[in-house]
């Protein structure tokens, strides 16, 4: 048996022995940039290698002789090389290869750069004229992310916050809210479904329609001035250079389901318009005109979530006219079960002491839908029109049921399992729709002179029909819960536009003073914004006060109410219109300085913003108007010392508009706090500086090292607070003073052959100060309460100090697999900032880790995707421990005050997708 391994080894050994290697990489010609599945063939034999996400590749085993290699790939012209390998040799190659043209009438076609790929984005970054960062549509696709917010979440700097299944919505932007970012698409401002603030949520854009996504870090003269942390910017897909089609199919399911049911209403029999709407302002409402569907519950496993997606695109008329038309759907179930704290302040040095917990259990229905076309015609070779119209939609049908458990109440005994309970189930859907449409012009007027003009129509809805809250008390009785009598409901219709329609002017001009030559641009854009609200809010008791649950009904909808309001509360101050006129104009060169680059210049923002309440009711500012003007100077130095580094220096100006419900000094009653606004809030205006070291070693690879910092005048910040003229208290905005805010950055990715890292890190130290009560005990008048007022330093709202993300990548071109395991860090940060010291309410630092995989044949790519991984839940708490906490349930922080804790479980998505 020996002899026989042994004669195998020989064989084996001498096999290897006298055979050769060749390696290589294989790179653009045109660009430089490395060609990820390219193949290389050795003709007439069996020996084959595809290039990795280095662009390198290598063959094993090569028995020696002559041989000619053949290297090709779509888009690519093939080329082709003579070599000798010898025994025991390595033969190493550098091939380039050049993309392929194609020449039809007079407009000559050809492989253009491949932006939508790794390489791509980082030759955008390394072009850029300002700090940005980019994730390419490739990257995009084979992310565990389905939605743009989640996508953003990977981009340094950035962090997110989440919406109430665990999913991303809004972005934070090196630590400073997304009050203070714009977003864009296709480098176009977009209006904000939102009912109260700017702020896009990003959770509408199904990530599957973009060709690339670009967060801007700082501002040129040509961008508006209202970024503070910097702009999110969509890139929609365009038409290809030749004919492309996929379609994409997939399911998903939650794992918080596998351990409950989902409860569901009937939320298409739910009426649409409240019955003012219906019958006019002098109608009295009777419990006949509210629907029953909104308390007709169901409780059973949800099916599986539909996800699909199909993208048409292709050039006609010899390829002057480029269409393209993609869609995209996703129907999924998600919720998740928390837990809440109320609290009291005694005096502050104790800290809260919890009244209440309360139990809940979230399902969500979400349904999101976009669908986006985009025509380009070239006129000739100095004229082109582009026409996009992109519409989103996201559904959110929700039910919420809650049981608090009263923990400051007579008859509370946690040993004996005793308490005084309320019962609270709201059912309420979201509805959100983001429409813009968007003309554009490009014109070479000569060889020095150029000019582009745009026209853009949007308009943002959201509506919330019939938002129903039924409450009952309940007891425990040796730790079984029980309802027993209904206490009241509401019904709450709200709904709002926001309405743009914009104009933008750019002329450009290219001038030579001696050996620089100089880019000029003076432009403009005119801006008109209109936006409506409405709302109206019904009380309702039962009919019978003494409706026992058990006995007298059993499901809700068999409950009998009187209407308290019929009116309802449509006389309030959160029925407006308002109008914002923006007027700008900018000044901007780029000159071009051997090895620096230095793009400058000014910009002029005029701003008019008012509201006019439509039933005002003894306040003092029925309507109101704030006109002001900026002066916004910027400039951008890129020195590139070296080949293939740049060192960047930047400065701008920008300024940060109220909210229009943030100038309206109505209140409005939530189900948690009361929130107004203020007519007298000023804008904020922020001198922001960046030094950035770029170096890209190679085209798909970069380290950047950077550092920021940001000075704000009037900051913005939200705190609870008693208005003079009542006592009661506010949610409401203010100035404070000034903030500031500076950290450093880290990016890097780096491959090697078949895999790859991507690794960055933010660090953010910000500082505002604000106006805080401090209640104190006066020992010497029998430990009598009083209360002062102090000023407190801390931390703006929603900035972490520490926000990490590390992706590690594998791809294999030869067997089609490509697979990413994402794990992403970000660190405590300010939720709420509370009323007294020590009251403000910190999230937890938290890690987040996904997963996605594909297996392509030839056309065929199936695909899985698998999110929080680790069940990772929201948690919120506060800094302090009030001993008469001690024994109430869920308190596991140490040292700490559990306010908040959500779970969302893990999802899961699998699907294929066909490219033909």
């Amino acid at each position: 048996m020996r002899r026989i391994f042994f004669l195998l080894f020989l064989t084996t050994f001498s096999l290897t022995s006298f055979a050769g290697v060749i390696k290589g990489r294989i790179v653009s010609h045109e660009t430089g940039e490395v060609l990820t599945g390219a193949v290389v063939q050795i003709e007439a034999t069996h020996y084959t290698g595809v290039t990795g996400l280095d662009g390198s590749f290598t063959i094993k085993n090569v028995p020696a002789g002559n041989y000619n290699l053949q290297f090709s790939m779509v888009g690519y012209q093939m080329a082709s090389q003579k070599l000798e390998v010898t025994n025991d040799g390595v033969q190493s190659l550098n091939i380039e290869l050049s993309t392929s043209s194609t020449t039809l009438s007079s407009v000559i076609v050809t492989a253009a750069k491949d932006k939508n790929g790794e390489t791509g984005a980082r030759s955008l970054e390394r072009n850029a004229n300002q700090v940005m960062n980019i994730m390419s549509a490739r990257a995009i696709e084979v992310s565990p992310d389905m939605t743009v917010a989640n996508v953003v979440q990977r981009i340094s700097g950035v962090s997110i916050e989440r919406n109430s299944n665990g999913d991303g919505q809004y972005a934070i932007l090196r630590g400073m809210d997304k009050r203070y970012n714009y977003t864009l698409v296709n480098g176009i401002k977009i209006p904000s479904p939102d009912d109260k603030y700017r702020y896009v949520p990003l959770d509408i854009f199904p990530s599957d329609l973009l060709d690339r996504l670009e967060v801007y870090k700082s501002l040129t003269p040509s961008m508006e001035g209202d970024a503070v942390g910097g702009v999110v910017n969509m890139v929609m897909k365009e038409a290809p250079s030749h004919r492309l089609f996929t379609v994409n199919l997939a399911a998903s399911y939650s794992e918080l389901f596998m351990g409950r049911d989902f409860m569901s209403y009937d939320a298409k029999g739910i009426n649409s318009k409240s019955p003012y709407e219906v019958h006019g302002e002098s109608y009295n409402a009777t419990p006949q005109d509210f629907s029953k569907a909104s308390s007709t519950y169901s409780w059973k496993k949800p099916m599986p979530g539909l996800i699909g997606g199909l993208t048409y695109g292709d050039r006609f008329l010899d390829n002057k006219l480029g269409v393209i038309i993609s869609g995209s759907l996703q129907n999924t179930y998600r919720g998740n079960n928390s837990v809440f704290y109320d609290g009291e302040v005694v005096d502050t040095t104790s800290g809260i002491r919890l009244t209440g917990m309360e139990n809940r259990q979230y399902s969500e229905q979400q349904l999101r839908y976009g669908v986006h076309t985009k025509v380009d015609y070239r006129l000739d070779d100095r004229n082109s029109l582009s026409l996009y119209s992109g519409y989103m939609n996201l559904s959110n049908t929700q039910t919420r049921d809650a049981i608090e458990k009263q923990l400051t109440i007579g008859g509370y005994d946690p040993v004996a399992g005793n308490a005084t309970l309320s019962y609270s189930t709201r059912t309420r859907k979201t509805i959100q729709h983001i429409w813009s449409n968007t003309l554009h012009g490009d014109h070479k007027l000569s060889e020095k002179w150029w000019v582009d003009w745009t026209a853009n129509y949007a308009k943002a809805t959201s509506e919330r029909p019939d938002n129903t809250i039924i409450s009952l008390d309940g007891v425990e009785q040796n730790f079984v819960s029980t309802r027993t009598y209904v206490d009241k409901s509401t019904r709450r219709w709200e709904h709002n536009t926001d309405q743009d329609v914009s104009a933008y002017l750019n002329l450009n001009w290219l001038q030579q003073i001696g050996e620089t030559k100089v880019e000029w641009k003076f432009g403009g854009l005119y801006r008109d914004k209109e936006r409506k609200n409405f709302y109206n809010n019904y009380q309702l008791l039962p009919a019978n006060p003494y409706y026992l649950y058990g006995k007298d009904f059993i499901d809700y909808s068999q409950i009998n109410w009187n209407v308290q309001n019929p009116k309802g509360s449509v006389a309030s101050g959160q029925n407006y219109d308002a109008s914002e006129k923006i007027a700008a104009g900018y000044v901007q060169f780029k000159a071009y300085l051997h090895k620096l680059e230095i793009l400058g210049g000014v910009r002029v923002e005029n701003t008019d913003q008012g509201y006019a309440m439509k039933f005002p009711i003894g306040e003092d500012n029925p309507q109101s108007n704030q006109k002001y003007t900026d002066v916004l100077p910027s400039i951008n130095f890129k020195y590139m010392p070296w080949d293939k580094t740049n060192i960047r220096l930047s400065y701008y100006r920008s300024v940060n508009r109220p909210g229009f419900s943030e100038i309206n000094p109505t209140p409005i009653v939530y189900e948690d706090y009361q929130e107004k606004g203020d007519p007298n809030l000023k804008h904020a205006v922020a001198d922001n500086i960046d030094l950035r070291y770029e170096y890209f070693p190679k085209p798909a690879e970069q380290i950047m090292v950077g550092v920021f910092y940001k000075h704000i005048e009037n900051p913005i910040e939200y705190i609870l607070q008693q208005t003079s003229q009542a006592r009661s208290l506010y949610y409401m905005p203010g100035n404070f003073g000034t903030a500031t805010n500076y950290g450093a950055e880290l990016d890097w990715i780096k491959y090697f052959s078949k895999w790859g890292v991507k690794v960055n890190y933010t660090y953010t130290n910000s500082s505002i100060t604000t106006p805080k009560l401090k209640r104190m005990r006066d020992e010497t008048h029998n430990g009598d309460l009083y209360t002062i007022s102090v000023n407190e330093k801390r931390a703006l709202y929603g900035q972490s100090a520490h926000i990490a993300n590390f992706s590690l990548l594998f791809k294999d071109v030869h067997h089609g697999w490509d697979a990413q395991l994402a794990a992403g860090y970000t660190g405590p940060r300010i939720v709420t900032v509370g009323q007294y010291v020590g009251t403000d309410q910190w999230q937890q630092g938290f890690v987040q880790m996904d997963v996605s995989a594909e297996k392509s044949f030839k056309h065929l790519t199936i695909f899985a995707k698998a999110n929080n991984l680790l069940n990772t839940p929201t948690t919120v708490y506060l800094k302090s421990v009030n001993v008469k906490n001690a024994g109430v349930e869920g308190q596991d922080l140490d040292g700490e005050t559990l306010i908040k804790r959500e779970y969302y479980q893990r999802s899961y998505v699998l699907g294929v997708r066909y490219k033909f």
